[in-house]
C-alpha cells in the first residue's frame, strides 16, 4: 500500500474514532465502532499474511492481538445490550491476552533489527520498566488490594498495569535498539504509547472527571490499533525487521531518563513515610550525588565515544590526504550494484618522485595534498576518491558511463596539472590515468575492475605525460 493511502487509511480511522466518542453509548455508535474495528482487524490479517513466512511472525501476533481486543470489544456490546456486563468476564480474557502477543512482537521485531545489539536496549528497557512498575504498584495495584473487595474483583483490574508493564517492556526495547526511525516506526511506537495512555486515563481520571466522560475514552484504543496496523501497511515497513545500525552515541534523554529511574524508589519510600525535614534532604542529596555520577558517566562515555569514532575514521581513511584508504575503497566496490554501470580511474601522479627527491618528504607531502583536494573538487557527492599509497589514486564513480568517466578523466588532467605553490616556488605535477568501465571490462568484480584500470594506467603513461587509456575489452 503507497504511503498515501497508508494515511487516508489512518485519515478515515481518526475520524471514525471522533464520531464514535462523540456519540458513545448509541446503538448505531456500537455498531460502527464494531464494523470499523473488524475491518481494521482485516487489514491487519491480509498486512501480516502478504509478506513472506519467514517475516509474518511479528505481524501475525500484532493481528491475533488486534483480533483479540475486538472479540474483547464485541462481548461486552452483546452483554450490555443483551444481558448485563460483570465486574470481571470474558472480555477481560480476550483484552488481556491482547498484550503478551503485542509485547513479543515487539521484542522479534527488536530481534530482528538489532541481533546481537539488543544488551544495552534491554537493560535500559528493563531499568525503566522497573521503575514504572514501582510506581504502578504504588498508585494503581495496591489501592485495589487495600479496597476490600473480592479477590477476582481486586486481581483481574490489577492485571491491567501488570499487562501495560509487560507492553512498555516491549516497547521501550525496541525504541532504544537500533533500527530505522522513519514512518513505520513511528506509527508502531505511536499505537503503542495511545494503548498506555488510555489505560493510564481509565486508573487517574475517575479521581479528577466523572467516569461517564472516562468511557469515552474508550474508542482511543481503535486509533492504537489503526497506528499498528498502519507501520505494517506502510511501503517502508521493511525496517521494522530489518537489521539496523549500531547506535553509537548516548542520547542525553536516554541518561536523564535513567536518572529519574533511579530515583524513583527512594522519592516513593520517604513520600510514603511521611518522614521530616531530615529525611528530604537526605533525598535531595542522594539525587545530587546520582546526578554527579550520570554526569560523570555520560562523560565517559562521550570520550569512549570520540575515541571509537576516530579509530574507525582510522580504518577507512588516509592518514595524510583525509581520503579513503584501499580498505574503504574495497568495501565500496563490494557493495555497488552489479547490475547498474560502474566507472574506475586510477591515477598515478607524472613527475612526484622528481619533487620528492629534490625538495623532500615535506614538499611531497604538500603535492599528494593539493591533488586530494582538486580530486575531491572534481568528482560527484556519489563517487568516491580513494588514496592507495604513494602518489597513486583512484576515483570509483557508480551510476557513470564510460564517456563520463574520460569527462572526467579530462577534467582531472587538467586539474592536476596546476602548478602547487610550495615555499614560493611553483610545483608541476601531471597525471596517467587508466578508465575501466563495467560495460568494457572482462573481469566486472571489484579486483577485476580495479586490476583493468591499473593495467589501462600504465597504457597511459606509455602515451605520454598527462594522458588517459581505456582499459582493454
Amino acid at each position: 500500500m503507497s504511503a498515501r493511502r497508508v494515511t487516508v487509511f489512518l485519515a478515515l480511522v481518526f475520524a471514525g474514532v471522533a464520531l464514535s466518542m462523540a456519540t458513545y453509548g448509541t446503538v448505531g455508535e456500537s455498531v460502527g465502532y464494531l464494523g470499523l474495528y473488524a475491518a481494521v482487524a482485516a487489514l491487519a490479517w491480509w498486512s501480516a499474511l502478504r509478506r513472506s513466512r519467514p517475516d509474518r511472525g511479528p505481524g501475525l501476533l500484532i493481528a491475533a492481538a488486534i483480533s483479540l481486543w475486538m472479540l474483547g470489544d464485541l462481548i461486552e456490546t452483546l452483554q450490555l445490550y443483551f444481558s448485563e456486563v460483570p465486574n470481571v468476564g470474558p472480555s477481560d480474557v480476550c483484552w488481556l491476552g491482547g498484550y503478551p502477543l503485542l509485547a513479543v512482537a515487539l521484542v522479534r521485531m527488536a530481534h530482528r533489527r538489532a541481533a546481537g545489539q539488543l544488551r544495552s536496549a534491554v537493560l535500559d528497557g528493563l531499568t525503566l520498566t522497573l521503575a514504572g512498575a514501582m510506581l504502578s504498584w504504588q498508585f494503581l495495584i495496591e489501592p485495589l488490594f487495600a479496597s476490600g473487595s473480592g479477590l477476582a474483583v481486586s486481581v483481574v483490574p490489577a492485571l491491567y498495569p501488570v499487562a501495560d508493564l509487560v507492553l512498555l517492556a516491549g516497547v521501550l526495547i525496541i525504541a532504544l535498539s537500533p533500527g530505522g526511525r522513519t514512518l513505520p516506526t513511528r506509527y508502531l511506537l505511536a499505537g503503542v504509547a495511545v494503548y498506555l495512555v488510555v489505560d493510564l486515563g481509565f486508573n487517574v481520571l475517575p479521581y479528577v472527571i466523572s467516569y461517564d466522560w472516562v468511557v469515552r475514552l474508550g474508542p482511543l484504543v481503535l486509533a492504537g490499533n489503526a497506528l499498528l496496523v498502519a507501520a505494517g501497511l506502510h511501503p517502508a515497513s521493511a525496517e521494522l525487521i530489518r537489521p539496523g545500525t549500531r547506535l553509537r552515541t548516548l542520547h542525553a534523554a536516554r541518561v536523564l531518563f535513567l536518572g529519574c529511574a533511579l530515583m524513583t524508589a527512594p522519592t516513593i519510600v520517604i513520600l510514603r513515610a511521611q518522614v521530616g525535614s531530615t529525611a528530604v534532604v537526605a533525598l535531595l542529596a542522594t539525587a545530587a550525588c546520582s546526578a554527579f555520577v550520570l554526569v560523570r558517566f555520560t562523560t565517559a562515555v562521550r570520550e569512549q565515544e570520540r575515541a571509537q569514532a576516530q579509530l574507525a575514521f582510522q580504518a577507512h581513511h588516509d592518514a595524510l590526504t583525509g581520503l579513503a584508504n584501499r580498505s574503504a575503497l574495497t568495501e565500496r566496490l563490494g557493495e555497488a550494484d552489479a547490475s547498474a554501470p560502474v566507472a574506475v580511474l586510477y591515477l598515478d601522479l607524472d613527475g612526484f618522485k622528481q619533487i620528492n627527491d629534490r625538495l623532500g618528504h615535506e614538499a611531497g607531502d604538500a603535492v599528494l595534498c593539493a591533488v586530494a583536494g582538486r580530486l575531491s573538487a572534481a568528482v560527484r557527492q556519489t563517487d568516491l576518491v580513494s588514496r592507495l599509497g604513494g602518489d597513486e589514486f583512484v576515483v570509483f564513480c557508480p551510476g557513470a558511463s564510460e564517456d563520463d568517466a574520460v569527462d572526467l578523466a579530462e577534467r582531472i588532467l587538467v586539474d592536476v596539472a596546476a602548478p602547487v605553490p610550495y615555499q614560493g616556488e611553483l610545483l608541476g605535477v601531471g597525471a596517467s590515468i587508466g578508465i575501466a568501465s563495467r560495460a568494457r571490462a572482462a573481469d566486472c568484480g571489484p579486483a577485476g575492475l580495479l586490476r583493468s584500470a591499473d593495467i589501462a594506467m600504465y597504457d597511459a603513461k606509455r602515451l605520454g605525460r598527462g594522458q588517459w587509456a581505456l582499459a582493454a575489452a
